[in-house]
């Protein structure tokens, strides 16, 4: 007891630093630091190895703390396929759960990004401008955008409906605009620039005449192509060469984009005209160019393009009309829209879905990191999985997406910045409107193969991998299957096109046809357009399809999912079960409840103590009673000074009737607060009279048999919670003392085993030698007594035999009895080896010895 420090220097130890000399644990100032109940003399060794060595601490402490922070990053990019989980069920679940919570954290920032980029009001903006330039009429007729046939049909919708939704100058009352709110489409939405027309020519060489015509057509156009197209200025381009009408400009100077329309991909060069800020100046230019005849016959397309923008909601619209002339002559018109957000950060939702992007691009890094550790790892055969490729995509997405996003913000800064500067010119924002679209797509994707990658990590249920391993196990049949389907899916394709293409809308096309043979199988087909096209071989080709494709293939390809599901389903159900997700929290359950008894045994035990260690009755308890009472119940020396120098608060040595009542009600609060809490966890609390243990050291060993088990299990040891001394918790100490001693014992009792086994040995050798040498002297003597009959030596024989047997197995018996006596771990004798007796070892053991009585 010299070594012990005071009271009062104990209390200060354990203090929590408010001064009070308790710490706020409701252990009682005994759960954290390392302590042994119950321990062998190695434990209290290293506990005052702990206390006396103070620096060293300091330093072992700062490298765990350093090895716990690698391994803690380390430990961010656990996964299945870094970590060796196929031989540890449990590991395996934990770092799926892992894995999953978050990524469900990854898919909801990826959602709440895409969600916010987009919304209902695009639609309907969309429609509302749709509606006004696809549908307005006229000259009082049925005639719209949409029913243009024909060049008139183009100037009659030009004059029109075309520049009546672009400039709206008038109110609803036919009162004119203030000059400040022109140049709004339905009052709301800003023209930005002013629209340009533009067309694309071909020359007039641009095809052959038969020589049977020539005499006859001079001039021939084709259908267009880039390499063909009209460079040369036309009509009043001598008298007026600044008009842009009347002269080519290329692709570069118009700085345009391609536009794949009906009938052809078109270039972004052309002649263009830009109309003006106001209606009449614009309805000048149209009636300028229908006068000047500005489309001939070589012209192949018209495209009108504008922009505008909402301020409301924020959004644009980028509208590009197109009316196509082909080389047949006529018109077809074709048209797009695209409501986009290109202005990205405006109101505070805005700069909270910036917030989620920059947590977005976080997920990102860490899931490159995980891939390149797993790569590095696994080398090719990463590449193997299904799920491997579906990471690599949706991080190659996302990367391209996060640099569209950056470029996006400043082309529209720099278009917007020029626009300001000079707003009567044509602002194009067809290029980036079509990129933002494929920006928009890509994130589609990307939010599909994300959702798809949660069957990655709900699969270690069987339930959930029922689909994979139905796929996975059919795959062969159905490469098989697909092989025959497709052979005679396009024959069926190239006879329908062959009979209908000229005369039906859905076959005109290999592609139409392709996609309306799909249609006909999900029941959206026109069978009296194939029976008028052609009345013989119309009803026939509908009806070899519908057999072969929709009776024959299609029952065939269900027939082989159903096979392979059933097969799966049947092997689930006869499997063996795994330890699973309900496993894992039950055994998480029953883990917390070992605890909760842990720390309430260690309150029932102290407050035994209180009232039995005061042997003399004094109502005075000093720290003798206290430690020799505590100490025969299983405490360390370390634990009990911490806990009566904590409600030692004069520093006397000794606890008085105030200090032990202050105990008391600190005690019973605190069990209190461990009865709820197992109560709210499905236990049953302790009541008085119980009779729950009363022992620390047989709490200790039944409180923590959770961590063993699951140490056997899985062979790690997760860290109890609650904070902790010296680097190592109170518990963890326990258990793996514990551990230690029972290794020790386990060892010896080998040992001790091993030891008998070879004494036997030695033992069994000896005694076979003897019984050689004794039937040795047997034979001897029946081979020099001359003159006897064999059958008396046969009798002599069996007669020595048998004697010879009886002894042995009279020895054996008492042999086999002491042995079970001194049974090491004082066993039943199953677990020793027992001397086979010589009629034994001839009939069943020995092959010599039975060779030997075979020949007697």
């Amino acid at each position: 007891m010299s070594n012990r420090p005071g009271s009062g220097q104990s209390r200060t130890a354990w203090d929590n630093g408010y001064g009070d000399g308790i710490r706020n644990d409701p252990d009682l100032g005994m759960d954290n630091e390392v302590y042994m109940v119950g321990q062998t003399r190695s434990a209290k060794s290293s506990t005052s190895q702990m206390v006396n060595s103070t620096a060293d601490l300091k330093k072992s402490n700062g490298k765990a703390a350093f090895g716990s922070f690698l391994k803690g990053i380390r430990s961010l990019w656990a996964t299945r396929q870094t970590e060796e989980t196929n031989t540890n069920r449990e590991l395996y679940v934990k770092t799926t759960l892992r894995e999953l919570i978050i990524y469900i954290v990854f898919l909801v920032v990826l959602c709440v990004i895409t969600f916010g980029m987009t919304s209902t009001t695009m639609y309907y903006y969309t429609k509302v401008m749709s509606d006004l330039f696809l549908e307005s009429n006229w000259d009082d007729s049925d005639g719209n955008f949409q029913s243009v046939a024909s060049v008139e049909d183009f100037w009659k919708f030009a004059k029109g409906p075309l520049i009546d939704g672009l400039y709206w100058e008038k109110n609803y009352n036919n009162d004119t605009l203030p000059a400040d709110e022109m140049g709004y489409i339905y009052y709301e939405n800003k023209l930005l620039g002013v629209p340009r027309i533009r067309q694309l020519k071909v020359h007039s060489n641009s095809c052959q005449v038969h020589e049977d015509f020539q005499s006859f057509i001079s001039e021939c156009y084709d259908s267009y192509a880039p390499s063909i197209e009209d460079t040369q200025p036309f009509g009043k381009y001598l008298e007026r060469k600044n008009d842009t009408a009347w002269r080519y400009f290329t692709e570069s100077q118009l700085e345009g984009s391609s536009h794949w329309g009906t009938l052809n991909t078109y270039s972004g060069a052309g002649y263009i005209q830009d109309l003006a800020t106001t209606k009449d100046e614009s309805s000048q230019i149209v009636e300028d160019l229908f006068d000047n005849l500005w489309i001939r016959r070589g012209t192949r397309a018209v495209f009108m393009d504008f922009s505008v923008y909402n301020a409301n909601i924020n959004l644009f619209c980028i509208v590009r009309l197109l009316v196509e002339f082909p080389a047949t002559g006529g018109a077809i018109p074709s048209w797009t829209f695209r409501t986009v957000k290109l202005i990205r950060y405006v109101t505070v939702g805005d700069y909270f879905i910036m917030a989620c992007e920059i947590i977005f691009c976080l997920f990102i890094l860490y899931y490159m990191v995980e891939e390149v550790l797993e790569i590095k790892k696994h080398k090719l055969s990463y590449f193997k999985s299904f799920w491997n490729i579906l990471d690599i995509l949706v991080i190659i997405i996302s990367i391209v997406c996060v640099g569209f996003n950056i470029y996006r913000t400043i082309e529209v800064n720099d278009k917007l910045t020029a626009l300001l500067q000079n707003s009567k010119v044509y602002s194009d924002f067809e290029r980036l409107s079509y990129w933002e679209t494929r920006f928009s797509n890509a994130i589609a994707i990307a939010v599909f193969m994300a959702w798809i990658k949660i069957f990655k990590y709900i699969s270690f249920n069987k339930t959930m991998t029922q689909l994979s391993s139905t796929l996975g196990r059919c795959a062969k049949d159905l490469a098989g299957f697909f092989v025959m389907f497709i052979i005679i899916f396009l024959a069926f394709t190239q006879l329908g096109y062959l009979l209908f293409g000229t005369q039906v809308e859905d076959f005109s096309s290999f592609e139409n046809a392709f996609f309306t043979l799909f249609r006909i199988i999900l029941g959206d087909f026109d069978f009296h357009q194939l029976e008028q096209a052609n009345r013989i071989l119309g009803p026939i080709f509908f009806m070899l399809f519908v057999f072969f494709v929709f009776f024959v293939l299609i029952n065939m390809f269900l027939a082989i999912i159903n096979d392979t599901y059933s097969e799966v389903k049947s092997d689930m159900a006869n499997a063996k079960n795994e330890f699973e997700i309900a496993d894992y929290f039950k055994r998480g359950y029953e883990k917390m409840l070992d605890k909760l008894n842990f720390k309430r045994d260690k309150i029932v035990d102290i407050q035994k103590a209180l009232r039995s260690a005061d042997i003399n009755q004094d109502k005075q308890l000093d720290f003798d009673e206290w430690r020799q009472d505590l100490k025969s119940r299983g405490y360390a020396d370390g634990e009990i000074e911490a806990m009566f120098s904590k409600y030692d608060i004069d520093g006397d040595r000794v606890l008085d009737e105030e200090e032990q009542k202050r105990m008391q009600a600190d005690l019973a609060d605190q069990k209190a607060a461990l009865n709820k809490e197992y109560e709210d966890l499905g236990g049953k609390a302790d009541r008085p009279g119980t009779g729950r243990r009363s022992s620390s050291r047989a709490s200790f060993n039944e409180g923590d048999s959770g961590d063993d088990s699951d140490d056997e299990d899985s062979g790690t040891k997760s860290s109890r919670t609650g904070r902790t001394s010296n680097g190592v918790s109170y518990e963890e100490f326990t258990v793996l003392s514990r551990r230690v001693d029972r290794m020790e014992h386990s060892i010896g009792s080998i040992v001790s085993k091993i030891d008998a086994v070879l004494v036997k040995l030695e033992a069994m050798e000896k005694a076979k030698l003897k019984r050689r040498e004794t039937m040795g002297k047997i034979l001897d003597s029946i081979t020099e007594s001359d003159g006897t009959s064999d059958e008396i030596k046969r009798e002599q024989m069996e007669k020595l035999v048998r004697e010879e047997l009886e002894r042995w197995d009279s020895e054996t018996s008492v042999g086999a009895t002491s042995a079970r006596g001194a049974s090491p771990g004082g066993g039943s004798g199953h677990s020793g080896l027992r001397p086979r007796s010589r009629a034994e070892s001839a009939l069943n053991g020995d092959p010599g010895e039975h060779h030997m009585t075979s020949s007697l």
